[in-house]
């Protein structure tokens, strides 16, 4: 998806996220300049350095939801974490590191779908065959001298396989050899990201060490089938292949979206839980700079990371970050509050809008539902008087909102009989107004 154009990332983001153009143009751009890097020539390539960016603005304004599209666009590793749930090294709880280690992770499964997908036909007609060998069993060694049993053999081979792919055996019960999980379940134990970040490296390929247990199962054909695909996709995968992709893909695509780091902002305060804020800001800064990160997978290098940092700084700014951290993001986006015109937006026009969601899951009781204009109006407004009087919580509170107005409905449904149902503006008033009139009774339920 590289060769898209900025105009044309910031379209497929406008599919999905009203409002925010400053933002869409910053990582537009952003993502854009990876395909111009790889395309330069020489060795001034690996001196081009992603611009990280900050985003700023309240919760619910679609910070989250720009990076999560952006990387969908660029089928790129992509990775949240949040700043607070670090800690500074010599405290209890995670490191930064981890956060390199979960984005090879999420590469590896991404790369091994891909891969998977590639081999799918084959592995389902080795699936096919050894399936055929457990439901016809080899000729015993006494009988292979009768005359004409290979051929009887391969007649009645033929018609169980056209049985097979017409589902005519699915029910039917066969015994298939598995591994035994519990040894491979112990050394993803204690070769798990715990281990890694205290600096104790296990093998590889300590589990090709460990001897391999097989059991026998009683399954029926169709779930052997799964099995045996499965199993055949494990073979046909070169897994050397898929680690060094993933690896590749990391260094060169990967995002890392860090949510809330205005929490680690110095804010003054220099004593108690806040102790750690600075030294965290100063564990992230070596990798966000750009340096080696060792994974069981292999060494990552961060130089070509695109970080995103995202954070609301009602109580703080990003001048009190550290310096050599502002310095490693260097663009910055602020974020618009969400109006009730926009509301009315995400209401109808993603392709995932909140009102589409609700007509889904409500045709599945067999009841349509349509929406006034004034309905939807309404609702927008609504969302955004609560926003207001309360915690601004953006585009969230469409749901809290949508949630209340449609509980009965939900909760009827199917008992109620109901085929068609219109939400009008005075249906919206009925059911909202009071609780918003009741400040204490909206800040319970709205």
């Amino acid at each position: 998806m590289y060769e898209l154009t900025p105009k044309q990332i910031v379209g497929e983001l406008d599919k999905y996220i009203i409002g925010q153009n400053d933002a869409k143009r910053s990582v537009a751009i952003a993502l854009r300049n990876r395909w111009r890097r790889k395309n330069v020539e020489g060795t001034i390539r690996d001196e081009i350095l992603p611009n990280n960016i900050i985003m700023i603005g309240p919760t619910g304004v679609g910070k989250t939801e720009i990076a999560r599209r952006l990387a969908k666009l660029a089928q790129a590793p992509f990775i949240k974490v949040e700043a607070t749930k670090f800690t500074e090294v010599g405290y209890v709880g995670r490191d930064v590191e981890s956060m390199i280690r979960d984005l090879v992770e999420i590469g590896i499964n991404m790369e091994k779908a891909k891969v998977y997908e590639e081999v799918a036909a084959r592995a389902v007609q080795l699936a096919g065959e050894k399936l055929l060998d457990l439901l016809l069993p080899a000729v015993p060694a006494d009988g292979a001298d009768e005359p004409d049993i290979e051929e009887r053999r391969a007649r009645t081979r033929e018609k169980l396989k056209k049985k097979l792919d017409a589902g005519a055996l699915d029910a039917r019960e066969v015994t298939i050899e598995t591994l035994d999980s519990g040894a491979s379940n112990w050394i993803e134990i204690i070769s798990g990201s715990g281990l890694e970040e205290m600096g104790v490296k296990f093998p590889d390929n300590i589990g090709n060490m460990m001897p391999k247990k097989k059991k026998g199962r009683r399954v029926t054909v169709e779930e052997a089938r799964k099995i045996l695909e499965s199993q055949e996709k494990e073979k046909l995968v070169d897994h050397d292949k898929v680690t060094s992709r993933a690896l590749k893909a990391a260094e060169e695509t990967g995002i890392v979206f860090i949510d809330e780091i205005d929490k680690i902002a110095a804010t003054g305060q220099k004593h108690g839980p806040d102790v750690s804020r600075e030294g965290v800001q100063r564990d992230i800064l070596p990798i966000v700079e750009g340096s080696s990160v060792n994974t069981k997978y292999g060494v990552v290098k961060t130089d070509h990371i695109l970080f995103i940092a995202a954070g609301a700084f009602h109580m703080s700014k990003p001048s009190d970050l550290v310096p050599e951290l502002q310095g490693r993001f260097p663009i910055r986006v602020e974020l618009n509050s969400l109006t009730a015109e926009d509301f009315e937006r995400i209401l109808l026009e993603p392709e995932n809008a909140l009102l589409k969601q609700y007509k889904a899951i409500i045709k599945t009781e067999g009841c349509s539902v349509t929406f006034t204009k004034g309905a939807v109006k309404e609702i927008a407004r609504m969302a955004f008087l609560v926003n207001q009087k309360m915690e601004n919580i953006g585009a969230r509170r469409l749901h809290t909102v949508m949630t209340t107005l449609l509980d009965e409905v939900l909760f009827d449904l199917p008992d109620a009989e109901l085929v068609k149902l219109t939400v009008t503006e005075k249906t919206v008033r009925e059911k909202l107004e009071k609780i918003i009139e009741d400040e204490d009774l909206a800040r319970y339920i709205l």
